[in-house]
């Protein structure tokens, strides 16, 4: 691990199972262990990103023990309000990933054949194989955040008439979301959940930002600004959703994301953890497996 990123940082980001994520007391610019405030760097923007080129080091090399352990999975999975850093997110932190060992899949709206499924499967259908790396840009997570602050979605869901409703209709999806999340750490797919923790003053940032600049128009969507109106609807849904589903097994880190610099670094530290602690090797080859090297060798030498 490198330096910066301390086990204490780890438990600072991570929401500890069966405790409120208490989102609304988490800053979205710092972490409470003085991360990025070492004193023999010239500035914290200089650390975060130095740190960062260590753990894409990490991330390159963990991958390729990941490939050949072929054991594990990893599945990392990205919520956060618009305009907190997802993408800019994957394409930094992943950087120096081989791409033939990491997949990407974004979800939107579902189509007409994804709602004709539980609100698991088009997710489920996604997920990585053993020795690969998944990340997903929204998830299954979405079906207990839109769908709760903008309940007319069920609507289109075709639910049979016995499925709960209200308080009881959400319980009972964290419960479904963290049996799914037990049986996959079961079989080997480790879990890496980041909620990016953006202020509603950065937000209004960054979509001006989209506004102002031509090269960003492709950016902002109408959408943005109406899901913007609830903002503090989608932060309940969030405290709710990650107090639920924060487990032993799959726990949430809440990264502060107002200060993208930071944010990288910090992503890019705990998914490195996370890998670090498969405790991955190379396989092991047996006399009779380097016996056959040796003849390999020998015929390629003799050529």
């Amino acid at each position: 691990m490198a330096r910066a990123l301390h086990k204490r940082v780890i438990h600072d980001l991570m929401v500890v199972p069966g405790e409120a994520a208490d989102l609304e007391g988490r800053s979205t610019k710092v972490t409470k262990s003085g991360w990025l405030h070492a004193k023999d760097e010239p500035s914290p923007k200089d650390l975060a990103e130095n740190d960062l080129e260590e753990f894409k080091e990490e991330l390159s090399s963990a991958q390729e023990l990941l490939y050949a352990a072929d054991t594990y999975a990893v599945l990392v999975i990205l919520q956060a309000l618009d305009a907190a850093g997802k993408d800019g997110t994957i394409k930094h932190v992943m950087s120096g990933v081989n791409p033939q060992g990491c997949d990407v899949t974004t979800f939107k709206r579902p189509s007409d054949d994804e709602l004709g499924h539980d609100f698991l499967w088009r997710c489920e259908k996604a997920l990585p194989a053993r020795g690969r790396i998944g990340i997903f840009n929204r998830s299954y997570y979405e079906e207990v955040l839109v769908a709760r602050v903008h309940p007319d979605i069920l609507a289109e869901q075709h639910l049979p008439p016995e499925v709960a409703t209200g308080k009881e209709l959400w319980r009972q999806r964290f419960e479904d979301i963290n049996a799914f999340e037990h049986h996959l750490q079961r079989n080997g797919t480790r879990l890496v959940k980041l909620f990016l923790h953006v202020s509603k003053d950065e937000q209004k940032k960054r979509l001006l930002e989209r506004l102002d600049d031509p090269a960003k128009y492709w950016k902002f969507s109408a959408a943005d600004l109406a899901e913007r109106a609830y903002f503090d609807d989608y932060m309940d849904a969030y405290e709710m959703a990650i107090t639920a589903t924060s487990t032993p097994w799959a726990p949430w880190y809440v990264v502060p994301a107002d200060h993208k610099y930071a944010l990288r670094a910090l992503v890019g530290g705990v998914l490195a953890h996370v890998i670090e602690q498969l405790d991955l090797n190379l396989p092991a080859v047996g006399a009779a497996g380097r016996a056959a090297l040796d003849r390999a060798r020998q015929t390629l030498m003799a050529e």
